[in-house]
């Protein structure tokens, strides 16, 4: 490490523009600012637990970045840039455990070693940025709120060990809020984008169905719901990443919807600091979900209205009253519809890991591995209860399952979604992205979310943003939700309300567990 490097310490709370700034600079080359995150997480991981595997390639990595960097060659805003992804990801040579005792070696299990990356994996790769390793998350990411199922244990949420991480990303928001990498992949079904994030006082885009290829990343939902998106400490950081991740690519063919959807200035263009003045913008109540918010969470929101409001915007009370919006649920909390797909999607997947993986279909890794998560009492038993397409579709894997039903249910919610936003002339929803404070770490309470399982089947997106702290020390954070493709001006009014008030909560890191 040279004699600037080490005047250079701090790599709390480092943006992108922030890394590229100093690498300009020659304050420190790639090599050296892995090097000082890779101390970070031995120093603080044993108390958060965000990883399940490290990338033994990063540093060779960085010094590759720093060759080409010296060498004069043209490089992106993600060249050398510390970043994680979920483990549900496949990177080419790590096990992919999908959180499940069963499918990790390390847990007296057998892996699964994928031969080539996922599509994503493989753009962040392609832009130059450093992947420090794999994040934490809970057995075949089926947990809204912890990672605590998870063969590797739980994760700890940065901001208050004592709170609830969000969910299954919980791995990579906590890597992005304690500041062991700058930004991370995270993935949703039902709020594993959102979720961690507001949890941990970030910035994240849960993204239109069909923007950011899926292929190659443990499914629940992988042809109805799951969507791959960023996680970052700021706006303009999520928007840079989301321009490396979004976009067709003919190993995902849903991809084809996003051909003609990407702004042409890509996702930072619309980060304005006046983007909120005259925004009109739909308020959460009773019409949306029959759900009222506890009284901390509203006087919270109602604060955070007052500094939209202050910003320009213009409020508009509860837009989908009087609508059937509400009546759309089903389920309770968590609306599983669209989890039908699954054991065709995990055939699609386990096939995708290639031949020289321990299994690579579905009636492989039955034979390899005794444990069924299908079974009445496994992990997934629940929605084969709830799901008959899904019962039938078990009996024979490989053939596509009927998702007629599903698909009239997302066109059900998008036309009244659409009349709203039409009817009242809305630019986007702006709802507290949790009706309660979050519960703990260990407690048996769910995620207090309020777009969770709504914007998953309408196939919507929503970006979080942080809006301030509940008493129990939980983050609290603003979602705003818009039409599909909308993630752009929905950045646009997220970057206006940060760098209007500045609520992001940066944590305070204790080394050894309480």
């Amino acid at each position: 490490m040279n004699a600037s490097s080490k005047l250079f310490k701090d790599i709390v709370e480092l943006t992108i523009a922030d890394v590229q700034k100093g690498f300009a600079e020659g304050r420190f080359t790639s090599e050296e600012l892995t090097r000082l995150h890779l101390a970070r997480i031995e120093k603080y991981e044993p108390s958060y637990n965000a990883f399940t595997s490290m990338n033994p390639a990063a540093l060779a990595d960085a010094k590759a970045i720093d060759a080409r960097r010296t060498a004069g060659e043209a490089l992106g805003p993600l060249a050398g840039v510390p970043v994680v992804v979920k483990e549900a990801m496949d990177f080419a040579g790590l096990p992919s455990t999908v959180g499940w005792a069963p499918l990790a070696s390390a847990a007296g299990g057998v892996d699964l070693i994928p031969e080539r990356d996922a599509p994503v994996v493989a753009r962040l790769r392609a832009a130059g940025a450093i992947i420090l390793g794999k994040t934490n998350i809970p057995a075949f990411s089926h947990d809204g709120a912890r990672a605590n199922t998870s063969w590797d244990g739980p994760t700890f949420n940065a901001v208050d060990r004592a709170i609830a991480p969000g969910a299954s990303s919980s791995g990579t928001a906590t890597a992005v809020a304690a500041s062991f990498a700058v930004v991370g992949l995270a993935e949703e079904t039902g709020g594993s984008i959102q979720n961690p994030a507001a949890a941990q006082s970030l910035v994240s885009v849960k993204p239109t169905f069909g923007l950011v290829p899926n292929t190659g990343v443990a499914p629940l939902a992988g042809s109805t719901r799951d969507v791959v998106g960023p996680h970052g400490r700021t706006a303009t950081d999520t928007a840079i990443l989301l321009d490396a991740l979004a976009g067709y690519t003919v190993e995902d063919p849903k991809t084809v919807a996003s051909i003609g959807m990407i702004p042409a200035g890509g996702y930072t263009s619309a980060l304005r600091t006046d983007a909120l003045k005259g925004a009109r913008l739909g308020l959460y109540g009773l019409g949306w979900r029959k759900q009222p918010l506890s009284a901390e969470a509203q006087a919270l929101y109602d604060a955070a209205l007052a500094e939209l409001k202050a910003q320009g915007a213009i409020l508009v009370d509860d837009p989908f009253a009087g609508t059937d919006f509400a009546d759309l649920a089903q389920g309770g909390e968590f609306d599983d519809r669209g989890l039908e797909s699954i054991a065709y999607d995990m055939e699609n997947y386990l096939h995708r890991l290639g031949p020289s993986a321990a299994a690579h279909s579905f009636a492989a890794l039955r034979a390899l591995v005794p444990e069924d998560p299908f079974a009445s009492e496994g992990i997934l038993g629940t929605h084969v209860k709830t799901l008959p397409v899904l019962r039938k579709s078990l009996e024979d894997p490989t053939a596509p399952p009927d998702l007629s039903a599903f698909l009239a249910l997302r066109e059900r919610h998008l036309k009244i979604f659409n009349a709203v936003m039409a009817q009242h002339r809305l630019d986007a929803l702006a709802f507290p992205q949790s009706f309660a404070e979050l519960p703990g770490v260990f407690d048996a309470a769910t995620y207090p979310a309020t777009t969770v399982s709504e914007i998953n089947i309408a196939g919507l997106p929503g970006v979080t943003v942080p809006a301030g702290q509940f008493r129990n020390r939980s983050p609290f954070s603003l979602i705003f939700v818009g039409p599909m493709w909308s993630e752009a001006p929905l950045l646009g009014l997220a970057y206006a309300y940060e760098q209007a008030t500045h609520h992001r909560i940066v944590p305070k890191l204790v080394e050894k567990s309480l």
